[in-house]
């Protein structure tokens, strides 16, 4: 998948263990959905997962990994891979917007990505087939792209895998889970927490002011193919300006997640969030708990991270130099799990062992 900063890649085996603990459970809401991995991971274990982000690229990447099934697109998604892999590049938007006026893309590959998009476009698929052909493009383009990680900025000289050549491949799209067919939604985290309905809720809000339009503002112009104006260095499209989530905002976060948290349409509710965000752990543990009227039961557990690529390497301009130093290496995650069910005995144990030593999963 995509390199992504907040992806909970390191903390979905515990989520799928914590998950498996609560007892029986066929339905979970992602509501801040991302890349889709914890996802795509809950489907994997059979659950019916309903993903959501207001986001039209992490979106797409949940039509993909969560709503689409294999024995539905497979077959297809692996002809228009090949066929666009024979595909020769035809410079473009792309071209012109992140390889010239910008450096993200090597030329070559902005031409390819450029003809892939029109190809994608010009064919008018259904929906879970274009979804599978747009992640793999994405995937593919972010395999080759020059930048640490963030769309914030471009590297002064190319990344060495900036000069290998685009390929698309297909996404490891998953047979339909056993408590039935996923879903999709593109809709803001308020509205999805009225509608969706499930027995768990999985929560990973933005923690902090960066914007994850900002930061992967070129996923969205590919996946929309609107062919926004940009502005600056980065060129990014205009909308990153008005397009800010109350989730970015320290003054606003607490009072929109209460909103959000009160909102939900399942019993059991887990949140993941790390020491880095708008709420300390006294703070956060404090809104769960006053949840259904103070009735629910909790446990929070801890787990110490490697920070995201970028925090270990330094910190860049939007020219792409080093100005910043590294402030810490290390972090801690929280799972929050708060419940209006009683919570199994096994658990609690495992948020108590949490805080002695790490546990190792399947």
């Amino acid at each position: 998948m995509i390199k992504y900063i907040g992806s909970k890649r390191t903390l979905i085996p515990l989520i799928r263990e914590v998950t498996r603990r609560l007892g029986p459970t066929r339905s979970v809401i992602d509501l801040f959905s991302g890349t889709s991995r914890v996802g795509h991971a809950l489907k994997a274990d059979g659950y019916r997962v309903l993903a959501n982000d207001y986001l039209a690229y992490a979106a797409t990447l949940a039509r993909c990994y969560v709503q689409a099934d294999a024995e539905d697109v497979l077959a297809d998604a692996q002809k228009l891979i090949q066929e666009f892999n024979r595909l020769k590049g035809a410079p473009g938007y792309v071209t012109e917007t992140f390889c010239v006026k910008a450096r993200f893309f090597h030329p070559k590959n902005g031409e390819r990505i450029d003809a892939i998009r029109e190809a994608i476009a010009a064919k008018g698929l259904p929906p879970e087939l274009e979804a599978v052909a747009l992640v793999a493009l994405m995937e593919a383009a972010d395999r080759v792209d020059s930048t640490t990680g963030l769309q914030m900025a471009y590297l002064k000289a190319w990344a060495p895998r900036a000069l290998n050549d685009l390929e698309l491949r297909v996404p490891d799209v998953l047979p339909r889970a056993r408590h039935g067919k996923g879903q999709a939604t593109c809709l803001d985290a308020l509205e999805a927490a009225s509608r969706l309905e499930a027995d768990v809720a999985y929560l990973d809000p933005p923690y902090n002011q960066h914007s994850y339009l900002g930061n992967y503002h070129i996923w969205e112009s590919l996946v929309r193919w609107d062919k926004p104006p940009v502005y600056g260095v980065a060129c990014k499209r205009l909308d990153v300006r008005e397009r800010r989530s109350v989730f970015n905002a320290r003054s606003r976060f607490a009072g929109a997640f209460r909103q959000v948290l009160n909102a939900i349409q399942a019993p059991t509710i887990i949140v993941s969030f790390n020491d880095e965000g708008y709420l300390s752990r006294a703070e956060m543990t404090a809104l769960l708990q006053s949840l259904w009227g103070g009735a629910g039961q909790m446990v929070v557990i801890e787990q110490d991270f490697k920070r995201y690529v970028g925090a270990q390497i330094g910190i860049y301009n939007p020219n792409g130099e080093k100005v910043g130093e590294v402030s810490h290496l290390r972090n801690k995650e929280f799972l929050y799990v708060v419940s209006r069910r009683p919570l199994p005995a096994d658990l609690v144990a495992l948020a108590h062992h949490s805080l002695r030593q790490p546990l190792l999963f399947n």
